[in-house]
Formats: C-alpha cells, sequence, structure tokens
C-alpha cells in the first residue's frame, strides 16, 4: 500500500516537541522559547499572541523565528524544500502555526508578495489545511 503520492516526496512528520507538554501544562510561552529556544510551536504560540494584542512588529519576528527554527527541523528529517507537511500530524503544526503568522503580520504590514509566497507554502504543504491558518 503506498500514502497515493506516488511522483512527490513522502509527507513529513516531525518528532515531537517537548515544548508542546510545558505549552498544553500552561508554562508561559515566553519561559518555554527560552527553554526549548528550536521550538516552531513556542514561537508560534508568542507569535499568535502579540497577533492578538496588535503587535504586528513582534509577532512578524516571532514568526519568523519559528518558521526559520522549522525550516531547520524539516531538513533535517527529510524534506528537500518541497512536499507535504501534514497538519493532521500534530507535531507538524508549530511550524505550520509559524508560517501562518508570518502570513498574517506581512498582511498587516501589506506585504502582498510574503503573503503570497506564503499561502502557497501552506496550501502546498497541506490543501486540507484549516481555512483560519491562510493569510
Amino acid at each position: 500500500m503506498t500514502s497515493g503520492n506516488l511522483l512527490g516526496p513522502p509527507p513529513v512528520a516531525l518528532p515531537v516537541d517537548p515544548a508542546a507538554a510545558l505549552l498544553a501544562a500552561g508554562e508561559p510561552a515566553g519561559d518555554v522559547a527560552r527553554q526549548h529556544p528550536t521550538s516552531s510551536l513556542a514561537w508560534a504560540v508568542l507569535a499568535e499572541a502579540a497577533l492578538d494584542r496588535g503587535d504586528d512588529v513582534a509577532a512578524y519576528a516571532y514568526a519568523r523565528v519559528g518558521y526559520h527554527r522549522g525550516l531547520d527541523l524539516l531538513r533535517r528529517h527529510g524534506w528537500k524544500g518541497a512536499g507535504p507537511i501534514p497538519w493532521s500530524h500534530e507535531p507538524n503544526r508549530g511550524f505550520l502555526r509559524a508560517l501562518s503568522a508570518l502570513g498574517q503580520a506581512a498582511a498587516l504590514f501589506e506585504e502582498k508578495d510574503e503573503v503570497a509566497r506564503v499561502q502557497a507554502f501552506l496550501l502546498d504543504a497541506d490543501p486540507q489545511l484549516p481555512a483560519e491558518l491562510l493569510p
């Protein structure tokens, strides 16, 4: 049996992020980011909180860090710059949320090219991504 993706690379399944349990237990995201600076999820939570409070500059910076930390992790797990990153695999969500927050912050800056790149990346990663994550 195959995954149905006969022409492209297999889906990436990132490992469990140790920051997830700390965040779920109510630890402040800033503290978690200090303990686990490679966690896309911790940076995504910080970016989303900054967006919620109207601080688009901080949101952009947090999201950019989460995005780049996620790219590093994806590459270490076989991703070659293209291919599925399924939302259905919980550990992938930190990266996808950071990428989404980056697009949302870029939209607030009216950086249309960046928004289009982020939206295309998200849809390429998982066409079934929840619509609220698209900038």
